[in-house]
């Protein structure tokens, strides 16, 4: 009976250092958690921004070759290629469906790119994939923390 009343009273003195242990060890947790998910907002920030900026300057490469008929400058098909596999590598490490859409943008680049300039159909599908990604995009971005 002893034993017992020592340690009742011994939790009992120490019965504030024990709710300080408590609650250091429960901020800690809450502090590393709260840190990693500011992280990854941060990362899919940083990722959606940098997808915004090259989809941007697809749809200018884009105008530019179907509207001027610029194929060596600002319109170069090469230039648009380089943005596609872009925005579809930088979209891989996003949530949601911004891989997919990018992905799709990419089959769709594929498959109507040499059009552009002469035919307003594959210009239109070039365009509504590159609105898809970018409404991804979006949606992603409103999403997050």
């Amino acid at each position: 009976m002893s034993r017992k009343v020592r340690l009742a009273e011994q939790l009992q003195r120490n019965a504030v250092a024990l709710i300080s242990l408590v609650i250091a060890i429960t901020s800690l947790g809450y502090n590393t958690w709260r840190n990693e998910a500011s992280e990854h907002n941060r990362n899919q920030r940083l990722v959606s921004i940098e997808i915004l900026r090259n989809l941007g300057e697809l749809q200018q490469v884009v105008l530019y070759r179907h509207y001027d008929q610029d194929e060596d400058d600002r319109g170069n098909p090469k230039t648009g290629w380089a943005l596609v596999l872009t925005i579809k590598d930088l979209s891989q490490v996003l949530e949601g469906s911004v891989p997919v859409s990018a992905t799709e943008l990419w089959e769709v680049w594929g498959e109507n790119f040499d059009g552009l300039g002469s035919d307003q159909a594959q210009y239109d599908k070039i365009v509504v994939a590159l609105g898809d990604v970018r409404e991804d995009v979006h949606a992603l971005l409103r999403g997050l923390d």
